[in-house]
């Protein structure tokens, strides 16, 4: 065995000597293998012979012998290393052969021949980087720089559990693009450069592991925007989203960059699903995607709006003159120069892009900017926003997080006009002589110019066509206005206009009221009145009894009442036949009387009264009659007792029809003709037919019966009627 502190030599040796000396040493599996000998182009007479070493000996030194021509043999011991440079003749071949543990009994070798002209390795590659999308693999290889020679070169692929591997070349000698790949498989993948007579050796380099595609886009599930704690006029963005937990991603990319649309934008790594930013007050656009070593996932993307609720930002810090269309000049309060010298102004009309130009300064307290980017638009309103940037090698942004601060903001125009649109108007409340007016606002596109004010016009239309026009100018700021002092029962026409620095702008369309006039006032007052004392007075009751019956006439039930008793005699049957007429429900009693009567009742008055007992004239000719019980007094209300005509006796009556026609009626409620079929009709016979009333035999009949004069006034029937109850 060699010692280890034995330094590698190189001696001359000839074919014969080696051949005798290292005869003992033989090729096995096991042993030394896969000797190689090759060149790089930026050595070209140094060759480079490497091999693999044997898994026999546990202490491994090597003798490398190169013969080329019969006199030109190089002998290369102890080599602890398993490559070697050597320096070859072109014109002669060569063989390499090296001996692994030669003085061992043990001894192997391996042997390699070739022309040193065609020895000229080209790779492996520098570096390789992979990209894929919707199904695509794209490859991107760097190569060393004296491999110069490379045109094209071949990549193997497969699936990370296939056996099978597939092979595509390059479109040139940095770009290879595979496609209909798997998109959830992970590939591996080997790459070699495509032989040429500069290269004519390419080897496949290591196996390089492609992940998966990434395809699902994150989610942005919150967003903070506060305050920079200290640091005025900037803000601290807390952006926080979630992946899919089953891609395999490595981490997230976040491209920060100025909506307005300034150069710079920023790309900042990071492996959580958060990340926290120190921004100024402009408006910001995010993208977020999920990466690996081969895939970007679609990127999410989010607007950070300009934020224009800070308190006292702008507020009295910013002024705008406007020289032309193409230059203003922008002034700023505070003494800024002292610790800034670049800024950059951002101006937009509204509801479009933001125009920037950043300056430096560090004299005067204002800036003229001119030329603009774009030209300024007249009658549209735009808003101005000054930053302050830290840097001072150069005014344009060189950092997006933790670096510019917002000093304040303003409007401006360039040229200002009037509205040219009215607010919507309606009116309310309208009373004797006031009345509320309401507006919508105009919208912000339509003003024109800075609104100073509304203009209400109101034109009074007195009588014979008369008009009196006048007009109120009120706050920008309200939206409703109460219209006073005006005349009742009077037409009004109401319009309003908004107006700024040019002038007042178009009219709203007209609103037409008319005030509440005295008189309705009065007559509302004087019934109201009227009803209150009349209810405090107790009058109340009879007069909502009153409306009850009218509004709401009852239904009784006939069967519950016991106004209807038996009918006995003809006498009764008369009186019930009577009460047909009353109307129970209308009685208003101011009197009642009791009066008893035995009077006997002559017959030629109970002739002028046999017309009331018969519902039709067709009767009149009957020769039955009963007498008449009682009367309506219609023409004297003030008579208190009954004439003593009415109240005669029937003892002239046939008695034999009457007391044998009693009848009795089931219910409690009677109709005229339920009063015409309980009552005694006249017996007619061939012998009677002809008779004349006066030959009736009328007897007189004393009345037992008392009967009840009553007064009652009727709001249905206007009169003073005078009814009897049994």
């Amino acid at each position: 065995m060699f010692s280890s502190h034995v330094r590698a030599s190189s001696v001359n040796c000839n074919s014969t000597s080696v051949s005798l000396k290292y005869q003992h040493c033989g090729v096995q599996p096991d042993g030394v293998h896969d000797l190689d000998c090759f060149g790089k182009h930026k050595t070209p007479g140094t060759k480079t012979c490497e091999w693999k070493p044997g898994n026999r000996a546990s202490q491994k030194t090597y003798t490398l012998i190169i013969q080329q021509h019969k006199k030109l043999c190089k002998a290369h011991t102890n080599i602890t290393s398993v490559s070697k440079e050597v320096v070859l003749f072109a014109r002669y071949n060569m063989t390499a052969e090296v001996y692994e543990d030669s003085k061992s009994a043990n001894c192997t070798k391996a042997i390699f021949r070739g022309s040193p002209k065609m020895l000229w390795r080209c790779g492996p590659p520098y570096t390789v980087s992979f990209s894929r999308h919707s199904g695509r693999l794209a490859v991107n290889v760097s190569w060393p720089k004296v491999d110069k020679y490379i045109d094209y070169y071949d990549i193997r692929y497969k699936a990370l559990d296939s056996l099978m591997w597939s092979e595509s070349r390059s479109q040139n000698r940095e770009k290879c693009t595979v496609e209909n790949l798997n998109t959830s498989l992970v590939y591996t993948v080997q790459i070699k450069c495509v032989t040429t007579d500069r290269c004519s050796q390419c080897l496949w380099s290591d196996t390089y592991t492609v992940p998966p595609e990434l395809t699902t886009q994150p989610v942005i599930v919150n967003l903070e925007d506060t305050d920079d704690a200290g640091r005025e006029g900037r803000r601290q963005i807390t952006l926080t989203w979630r992946f899919s937990a089953k891609e395999l991603h490595d981490g997230y990319c976040v491209t920060v960059g100025k909506v307005s649309g300034e150069a710079l934008h920023e790309r900042i790594n990071t492996t959580q699903p958060e990340i926290k930013l120190i921004l100024s007050y402009s408006a910001y656009h995010v993208n977020i995607s999920a990466i690996n070593n081969a895939s970007t996932s679609p990127g999410v993307n989010h607007i950070i709006p300009q934020r224009e609720d800070k308190p006292g930002v702008g507020a009295g810090k910013l002024n705008v003159t406007v020289h032309s269309n193409t230059s203003f000049t922008i002034y700023w309060k505070d003494n800024l120069i002292r610790k800034y010298i670049c800024y950059s102004a951002e101006w937009m009309k509204m509801g479009h892009k933001a125009v920037y130009m950043p300056f430096f300064q560090n004299e005067k307290n204002y800036r003229t900017l001119s030329p603009l980017p774009e030209p300024l638009e007249p009658y549209a309103r735009y808003s101005i926003t000054l930053h302050t940037r830290p840097n001072k090698d150069t005014c344009n942004m060189k950092h997006i997080n933790n670096s510019e601060s917002t000093y304040g903001s303003t409007q401006f125009y360039f040229i200002e006009g009037s509205p040219v649109s009215a607010p919507n108007i309606s009116n309310h409340n309208v009373t004797l002589n006031s009345v509320l007016l309401q507006w919508s606002s105009i919208p912000e596109e339509d003003i024109q110019g800075f609104l100073l004010g509304y203009i209400i016009h109101y034109t009074e239309f007195q009588n014979l066509g008369a008009t009196t026009a006048r007009n109120i100018t009120v706050d920008p700021a309200l939206n409703s206005y109460e219209l006073s002092d005006l005349k009742s029962g009077t037409a009004y026409e109401v319009r309003i206009a908004g107006f700024t620095q040019a002038g007042a702008g178009v009219r709203s369309k007209e609103s037409l009221f008319k005030t509440t006039s005295q008189d309705s006032h009065l007559v509302f007052i004087t019934v109201f009145t009227v009803l209150a004392i009349v209810l405090i007075c107790g009058v109340g009751p009879p007069i909502i009894k009153r409306a009850k019956v009218i509004l709401w006439p009852s239904i009784p039930n006939p069967g519950n009442s016991n106004a209807m008793q038996k009918i006995e005699g003809a006498c009764e049957l008369e009186l019930l036949e009577s009460l047909n007429t009353l109307k129970v429900e209308e009685w208003d009693t101011n009197s009642l009387q009791i009066v008893e009567k035995e009077d006997v009742i002559p017959a030629s008055a109970l002739t002028s009264i046999l017309p009331l007992l018969h519902p039709s004239e067709d009767e009149e000719d009957s020769e039955d009659m009963t007498c008449e019980w009682f009367q309506r007094d219609s023409e004297d209300p003030s008579d208190d007792i009954l004439p003593d005509d009415t109240t005669e006796s029937c003892a002239d009556i046939q008695r034999t029809n009457l007391q044998t026609s009693t009848q009795a009626f089931p219910t409690g409620y009677t109709t005229m003709e339920m009063f015409q079929q309980g009552a005694p009709q006249p017996v007619s016979t061939p012998d009677t037919q002809e008779s004349n009333p006066e030959e009736v035999d009328l007897t007189a009949v004393k009345s037992s019966l008392d009967y009840v004069r009553q007064f009652s006034t009727s709001p249905i029937l206007d009169s003073e009627e005078v009814s009897t109850i049994l």
